[in-house]
């Protein structure tokens, strides 16, 4: 007994489970087949699944599906990222929620906070992925701090350094006051702010006078160690050779000059902090000017300011306003917007701060990744990324590696007792290192001490291609050399250069080829105003509550429909609406066709007509779709087969073969229909899953571990273009027929005749799909328009249907004249391009064909349609 509606959670829930017992989502190497292999952007252990997941997993997902469908040995390897800053932030606010500081704490008791954590938290994202449908190979899960990934991030470490391509040293990085960690250039959001410009005097040593200088953060005087003019700047000229005394720190530093200084900026004076600006940095680097660091690691004031120690970077700013004020050293202050800094994990703003660190140099690494790409060995979908890419890669920096945090891969360095340090991968190796380089035989573990910061979270997941596969450790494994490189990598644009850049920079620095190739950067989900979906914002739905609501294949659906590669998505939630009312017509057809009587009679000459057109049509649509996979236009690739089900399939299809009220079908025409419904459910499989599967399992008799996930679409498939354009006016010639019915209230019950004057473009061959479809009783060839008979024109052809009763001459001659209309102005559109030479010399010979067709058929209907009025005049 088929069900009445269907059960979205019912269903979800059965053949997810289904595919997990029969292990249709594990693949091992298979010689004998071509593998397909993704590899999961590995979603942080703090995540939940939100709208950006759903849609980058969905298409995965998609990918992964259909490569099951075409035979190739499809592997989606699924794991989670350690998130350095993000876990321990969290770790961090739960401990403080027990009454427990970290600094109370040492490293070991802290780590194992750390890791109950994770293990509590950490797969929640992954089990959420199982509801929307996800066929990950969850035998394979990893965890970037796995004992796999971390042997093999630990080698990448020691083996850089071993190349000199890592080295230690103080550098200007970015500091994050709350995180108390450098973060890389890419960790950097900027946002505009509106703020002040203050105008600060610095007294002339030994006059009057006052230097004027404008700037947007007062409270970094304390660590003004010069002041520099533009040599070419008539302004400030007396100011040359001079020293000037930093306002309430009185101390005395000198005027230098450079040219790197804006004359038009301000007044044309820029205070040097060489301590807390990158471009000051450089001026201090060049002119060997002392930096003092003011500020403590939390953003409060140092002991080497002098001043307001112990304040807030921020409170500071209000009372050093004030306090200028009082001691008449601030001019004026103007209204100021700017971009600030801010950590992308905190969301504080940053503090460009001289700090020791562990950096990695990227000129090699960014040389051998960026060909590849350019030349699209690599390809970007869509390519405009491209563009981008290349900018980065020719402006890079050194990649600072170290953070100040305990939850991540520890740096691998030791420091020796009298100065001085080694790299090693164990602590063996670093104690039979140490001895070597102090020469003392005799030395302990105990006496080295490893550094205390661990690496960048994307350090590790940079190698993420190759670790999954154990190809660090081991580069030359069966699994590795079977699935690397892999074949697509869908992520998000946001993180190019975090992620994208450095995985092609390491699978050519450590596999000597690419880690995929193509990546499809998927859009970012907005509002219907436009904003990016956030939890801040709350403007983001639950995805789990869109599944509850509308079944996890309508959610699919509803995102695949407006996401266009690399362009936002503006999600509603019409759009899984829409998706779960497409389920429910699949379903309805699926319960007409299962309700049909099958009886051994003769095959009517309308369903082998309609059949044969179906079958071109679906052949067509595999055409369609291999080409839009190919272009990764999966929202295109999903309307191609929703169209093809709802317009063609369940409109017209099920409509000609559909047996009288009472009367069964044919066996034959019934066995082609399941058929071809089952090749249908296999094209929309990678996009519904569930749906698909519910009713291929059900369509016909199925024996235990079939699926339709592991069927194969059969794409040795030909189709006619002619007979598929002759099927479009047939349709044409039914719509025709039924217009008039409903413009002269006529019964469909109520059978008419159909008059065709002769013309060889007729598409005889149908007229039983026309006769079925608009009750007609019979079609006669006539040589002369049929006076008093409602008509219209298909394709040059004109049909006539003798009127029931009186027909109106004056509405059948308002109607053609408006359809003459409306042809002659679509004719002159067509002779507008055909008389431009520019168009007929350089369009392609095929398009000024299909013009030339156009006008062709447009003349010989203009033709028919003036032969039919002068019949009424």
């Amino acid at each position: 007994m088929i069900a009445t509606n269907y059960n979205p959670k019912e269903s979800e829930e059965k053949w997810y489970q289904y595919w997990m017992e029969n292990k249709f989502f594990h693949s091992e190497v298979d010689k004998s087949r071509t593998p397909y292999c993704i590899v999961i952007p590995p979603p942080n252990v703090t995540g939940v699944l939100h709208m950006g997941h759903m849609l980058n997993n969905t298409i995965q997902d998609a990918l992964i599906r259909r490569a099951r469908l075409q035979g190739k040995n499809a592997c989606w390897v699924p794991g989670t990222d350690h998130a350095s800053i993000a876990t321990e932030a969290k770790v961090v606010t739960k401990l403080q929620s027990e009454g427990i500081r970290k600094t109370d704490l040492t490293r070991e008791e802290f780590l194992k906070h750390a890791w109950a954590w994770t293990e509590k938290h950490g797969g929640i994202i992954l089990k959420q992925l199982r509801k929307l449908g996800a066929s990950c190979d969850w035998e394979r899960t990893a965890f970037t701090m796995d004992e796999l990934r971390s042997e093999s991030v630990i080698k990448v470490f020691v083996d850089l350094f071993n190349k000199n391509l890592i080295y230690r040293g103080v550098r200007m990085v970015n500091w994050d006051p709350k995180a108390l960690t450098a973060l890389s250039d890419e960790e950097v959001i900027y946002k505009e702010e509106h703020g002040k410009l203050y105008y600060l005097r610095y007294k002339i040593e030994g006059e009057n006078g006052y230097a004027v200088v404008a700037t947007t953060r007062p409270e970094t005087i304390m660590g003004d160690t010069a002041m520099c003019i533009n040599p070419n700047d008539p302004k400030n000229r007396h100011l040359k050779g001079k020293k000037v005394i930093v306002p309430l720190v009185n101390r005395v530093i000198p005027v230098i000059e450079d040219e790197y200084v804006d004359i038009e900026f301000g007044t044309g004076c820029l205070k040097v902090t060489p301590a807390h600006d990158v471009n000051d940095y450089m001026l201090g680097e060049k002119y060997n000017l002392p930096a003092i660091d003011i500020f403590n690691d939390n953003g409060t004031i140092s002991e080497a300011a002098g001043l307001y120690v112990g304040m807030d970077r921020f409170d500071v700013r209000k009372q050093i306003e004030k306090d200028l004020q009082t001691a008449g050293l601030l001019e004026k202050t103007e209204a100021y917007t700017n971009k600030v800094g801010y950590s992308e994990r905190t969301n504080v703003p940053i503090e460009p701060k001289l700090s020791m660190q562990w950096f990695l140099k990227m000129e090699h690494l960014a040389q051998i990744a960026l060909e590849p790409v350019m030349n699209d060995d690599i390809r970007f979908y869509p390519a405009k990324f491209k563009n981008t890419y290349r900018h980065w890669m020719e402006n890079i920096k050194d990649w600072c590696i170290s953070r100040q945090l305990w939850w991540g891969h520890r740096i691998p360095a030791w420091y020796l007792p009298e100065g001085g340090y080694v790299v090693a991968a164990t602590e063996d190796e670093a104690l039979e290192l140490a001895r070597v380089k102090s020469g003392k035989a005799d030395l302990s573990l105990s006496d080295l001490r490893q550094d205390e910061d661990c690496l960048d979270t994307w350090f590790s997941s940079w190698l993420w291609p190759i670790s999954l596969f154990d190809g660090i450790n081991h580069p030359d494994n069966e699994e590795l050399n079977y699935y690397y490189p892999t074949s697509d990598l869908v992520t998000a644009p946001d993180i190019i250069f975090f992620w994208v850049a450095r995985m092609i920079m390491a699978g050519y620095e450590y596999k000597g080829t690419m880690p995929f190739k193509n990546v499809y950067f998927t859009g970012i989900v907005r509002d219907k105003l436009g904003r990016k979906m956030s939890k801040s914002l709350g403007n983001s739905p639950d995805p789990l509550d869109l599944i509850d609501k509308y079944g996890a294949d309508g959610v699919r659906v509803g995102m695949l429909l407006c996401a266009p590669a690399g362009g936002d998505l503006l999600f509603d939630e019409s759009l899984p609406e829409q998706g779960r009312n497409f389920t429910t017509k699949m379903w309805n057809a699926f319960k007409l066709v299962k309700t049909w009587e099958i009886a051994d009679i003769a095959q009517p000459q309308h369903s082998a007509l309609a059949l044969t057109w179906f079958e071109n049509v679906i052949n067509k649509a595999k055409e369609t779709l291999n080409t839009q996979f190919e272009q990764y236009r999966i929202s295109e690739a999903l309307m191609t087969v929703y169209t093809t089900f709802r317009d063609e399939f369940s409109s017209w299809l099920l409509e000609i073969i559909k047996p009288a009220y009472g009367q069964p079908i044919d066996r034959k025409t019934y066995e082609k229909t399941l058929d071809l419904f089952a090749e249908l459910l296999q094209l929309l499989h990678p996009f519904m899953p569930f749906i698909t599967e519910e009713i291929w399992q059900n369509l016909k008799e199925r024996k235990t571990g079939e699926s339709i996930m592991v069927s194969v679409i059969n794409n040795d498939t030909p189709y006619d273009e002619n007979l598929l354009k002759e099927f479009e006016f047939v349709k044409e010639i039914i719509v025709g027929i039924r217009n008039i019915r409903k413009q002269n209230n006529i019964a469909f019950k109520d059978s008419l005749e159909l008059k065709v004057k002769k013309n060889d473009r007729y598409p005889a061959a149908f007229a039983s799909i026309v006769e079925k479809m608009g009750n007609i009783s019979a079609t006669e060839t006539v040589t002369e328009a049929v006076k008093g008979a409602w008509s219209f024109i298909v394709d040059t052809v004109e049909y006539f249907i003798p009127g029931t009763g009186n027909v109106d001459t004056a509405e059948v001659k308002a109607k053609l004249e408006e359809e003459l209309k409306y042809t002659r102005g679509f004719l002159k559109s067509v002779m507008a391009k055909l008389s431009n030479e520019r168009f007929v010399s350089g369009a392609p010979e095929q398009v000024v064909a299909n013009e030339r067709k156009k006008q062709a058929d447009a003349e010989a209907k203009i033709a028919a349609i003036e032969a039919q009025l002068a019949e009424l005049k």
